[in-house]
């Protein structure tokens, strides 16, 4: 199958190639259903519509989310024999992708000046082609070129208004843009857009057998700092804060006494799972109890359920359940966070039955995103694909 390369950027209104809130969103539910079903005519017919327009390569506008890499990232989990040349076309073009974003993000630390955080995240930046090509196991020493900025990320500190602060610290306000209102922009600690997406990244990778020199020293330095950044709540439990401000850091002030929402993207459950594959990866015994008992308690408390408003993955039911289900299989047998599982399900799949699904595709914030997540929660089914892996949850 051949499949044209832009080397201009996607135009926002251009959702064919996006995987998060687009048609390849839609691909990805598909091939996965097909792989269980070996019913593969749906599934092809939405490939063939993703090859039937330029996949963009700008290193401003690909990403795992967007462009070519979501493309790949789309063909490598179907893995139908129909869609290797497709997939060997684009590995060189995402090889020269990947190298360009590191010497950017490299004369950028040269430069002594604090990050954007599209050229480290998981949704925009390096953390997700990291992530592709970690899911796609074809570059081992590229990944490994990956991980080592990522060390170097979370190791490493940079001056903001003469005061130090992580090497992970954006210049950005949460928006993602140069903000007046965070003159000084902003450290995030969510899977998305934060820290989390890295260590998960670093952690997931020692799980699979890369690591590389500092490894073990940043995912243990990681656990630390997610220990000593949580805040205790009123109940007992622990959380941390989405987003905080320079003074809020150099403070250790609480963000709010509330957790913020229970979302894969920027609450509790992403940020917990990232520091328990972190603490397995490390052996660090009590940040893993910490992770499983924050989670825990988010996804047994009421009022932190009461604020989950959607079925999406991003920020709904669907991403809270799927990190649930993937830190709780890492728990003992009869764990308190496997015996929310039945419970979380049933509340997933009746608000997902009670309400209209959304009328956009995609995985993070459409209906694909909650219709692959139900089929991969339905405990008769077993689905192998690992197509999470995009999420950084398994």
């Amino acid at each position: 199958m051949p499949l044209p390369l832009g080397t201009g950027r996607d135009t926002m209104s251009d959702l064919v190639h996006d995987m998060g809130r687009g048609l390849a969103g839609t691909a990805l539910r598909q091939s996965v259903l097909a792989r269980d079903s070996g019913q593969w005519d749906r599934a092809h017919s939405t490939v063939r519509r993703l090859a039937g327009q330029p996949a963009a390569l700008h290193p401003a506008g690909a990403n795992l989310f967007r462009g070519a890499p979501a493309v790949a990232y789309v063909l490598h989990t179907a893995d139908h024999p129909a869609y290797r040349d497709a997939l060997d076309q684009l590995d060189d073009a995402l090889t020269t992708l990947v190298r360009t974003r590191l010497a950017n993000a490299h004369r950028r630390i040269d430069a002594g000046k604090p990050a954007r955080t599209a050229e480290y995240d998981l949704i925009s930046g390096l953390t997700g082609l990291g992530t592709l090509l970690l899911h796609r196991g074809r570059h081992p020493e590229l990944l490994e070129d990956v991980l080592r900025y990522l060390v170097q990320l979370i190791q490493q500190s940079v001056t903001v208004n003469g005061e130090e602060v992580p090497g992970w610290w954006s210049a950005d306000g949460p928006s993602g843009r140069p903000d007046p209102a965070w003159p000084t922009g902003h450290g995030n600690f969510g899977m998305a857009h934060g820290v989390a997406g890295p260590v998960a990244l670093l952690a997931l990778s020692t799980r699979a057998g890369h690591t590389v020199a500092g490894h073990h020293q940043a995912l243990t330095q990681a656990c630390h700092l997610l220990e000593q950044r949580a805040h205790h709540l009123p109940n007992g439990s622990a959380a941390w804060p989405e987003t905080v401000t320079l003074d809020a850091w150099i403070n250790r002030s609480p963000a709010t006494e509330r957790p913020g929402r229970p979302s894969w993207c920027y609450g509790t459950p992403g940020i917990a799972r990232a520091l328990q594959l972190a603490a397995i990866a490390c052996s660090r015994t009590s940040a893993q109890r910490l992770a499983e008992e924050a989670l825990t308690a988010c996804v047994t408390d009421p009022e932190q359920l009461a604020r989950v408003d959607d079925a999406t993955v991003c920020h709904g039911w669907a991403g809270l359940c799927l990190a649930t289900a993937r830190s709780a299989a890492d728990t003992s047998p009869g764990s308190a966070l496997r015996r929310t599982l039945p419970s979380l399900r049933s509340r997933f799949a009746r608000y997902a039955a009670e309400h209209p699904m959304p009328g956009a595709a995609g995985l993070l914030t459409g209906a694909d995103g909650i219709l692959l997540t139900l089929h991969t929660l339905d405990p008769p089914c077993s689905v192998v694909t690992g197509w999470e892996t995009c999420l950084l949850l398994n």
